[in-house]
């Protein structure tokens, strides 16, 4: 009996997780105040330091909150790649798996950040400013060839730093 309670106790946590997500009635994802991923202004510091430690550290694939481009105070969970540092925060640019071959997207091919491991393409058009404790969690290492093909196209739209 006691297990039932449980699933059932679980169950309804999910919904009710899932009901606050999104405004009454029309589907859409509701806006978020204040997000902690942002534009990068300049002087970003590239590193290749990857440590699967649980922290998010360059080189990694990450997963955190990415604001859409056409309105800032909303978005979604994206897988981010990091490149550098700019402050005590951390700069990366999104993935997507949508290739459109354009000269703003970097083939990185296929990793465990995709469950479904479909080829996926940086977006190096866009910086973004990440806060750490923003990151879901971290979801593979990108391989030294494929992050310096990502930088070296970053630093075509972006004023980057390289140690």
């Amino acid at each position: 009996m006691a297990k039932w309670i449980d699933r059932a106790l679980r169950l309804y946590r999910q919904v009710d997780a899932a009901r606050k997500e999104y405004e009454r009635g029309t589907g859409r994802a509701k806006k978020k105040t204040a997000p902690g991923t942002r534009r990068v202004e300049r002087g970003v510091r590239i590193e290749y330091t990857p440590d699967v430690d649980g922290d998010p550290d360059p080189g990694e694939v990450v997963w955190t909150w990415v604001p859409y481009e056409d309105d800032p105070n909303r978005g979604k969970d994206r897988p981010v790649v990091i490149i550098g540092r700019t402050g005590d925060d951390l700069a990366g640019v999104q993935l997507t798996s949508k290739g459109k071959n354009r000269r703003d997207q970097v083939a990185v091919g296929a990793g465990g950040w995709d469950p479904k491991r479909r080829p996926s393409y940086a977006k190096v058009d866009r910086l973004l400013t990440i806060d750490p404790d923003d990151v879901r969690r971290e979801g593979a290492v990108l391989d030294r060839d494929r992050f310096d093909d990502v930088v070296g196209t970053v630093a075509k739209y972006h004023d980057i730093v390289r140690r």
